[in-house]
């Protein structure tokens, strides 16, 4: 059966998207007996990859949804289109209509037989649902890791304290990754919102670009050319894969900084309203 990742965020467009791609590229090759994973676009405001990438209409998430309940929906493979930098996608149509339909389809009960498999079933759904909502709940309990996008400032992280997640709902599950700038020190962070491990992911527009280049290539992950994205979503990356938690990322500059670190900038600022 396949493990089941759910990457969302409460507010705005912090890079949920961005973030599962970066994910499936940066896996640990040798995680699920060398299953590559696969990111499925199920955000119910419509999809943005068949348009990034000139992905055809179909097979998409709409055929995935429409299996579901069937005697035999078959493989979710069997939708799943190839992005030039090796990410294996099951896309979705633009569109918020369509899209809102197939992803309650998929939080149903059978829809979730359909993302996790069956036991012969190896390998890991990265499951890019947007902004959480009503319909997405039943997806977050049945996942085995929640990775909750959000910006580093003070509003979008207020956001997430405002959103009224259960931490003890989703304990040993939840990471909160932080995108671009912030303020606050993690442990800050993570007392603040309660949520035990946080990861701060860098603004990497060369990284971002590079996962949006036409032509055909892999993505460096490692070593001292990776872009810095990719290096702190790489441990990241691990983590959810049942990897080591000590891991460290490496930095331009040959060093090195533990995954669970204060971000840069002024750790004395006014902290956002608590819980």
């Amino acid at each position: 059966m396949r493990r089941l990742v759910v990457v969302a965020s409460v507010s705005g467009a912090p890079g949920v998207t961005t973030t599962a791609l970066a994910l499936a590229a940066a896996w640990p090759p040798e995680a699920d007996g060398g299953v590559r994973p696969v990111v499925v676009e199920a955000d119910g405001s419509g999809g943005d990859l068949m348009m990034r990438f000139g992905l055809p209409s179909a097979p998409s998430l709409l055929d995935v949804a429409a299996a579901v309940g069937k005697p035999h929906p078959g493989s979710l493979l069997g939708a799943v289109s190839e992005l030039p930098f090796g990410v294996r996608v099951v896309a979705a149509v633009p569109g918020r209509r369509p899209c809102t339909g197939a992803v309650r389809l998929l939080a149903s009960e059978g829809g979730r037989r359909v993302l996790l498999g069956g036991e012969g079933d190896p390998g890991t759904v990265l499951l890019d649902i947007g902004r959480l909502g009503a319909d997405t709940e039943p997806l977050l309990r049945a996942a085995d890791r929640v990775v909750l996008v959000a910006r580093g400032g003070a509003e979008p992280l207020t956001h997430v304290s405002a959103y009224g997640l259960e931490p003890e709902a989703l304990a040993g599950r939840l990471t909160l990754a932080v995108v671009g700038p912030c303020s606050y020190p993690a442990d800050e962070v993570a007392s603040a919102l309660g949520v035990e491990r946080v990861v701060f992911l860098p603004w990497d527009t060369k990284g971002v670009a590079a996962m949006d280049r036409p032509r055909r290539g892999a993505l460096r992950t490692t070593g001292f050319r990776a872009p810095p994205l990719m290096s702190a979503v790489r441990v990241l990356a691990r983590r959810l894969a049942g990897g080591e938690e000590s891991e460290v990322v490496d930095r331009p500059d040959g060093s090195s900084q533990p995954d669970l670190v204060s971000a840069a900038g002024d750790e004395g600022g006014i902290s956002w309203p608590r819980r």
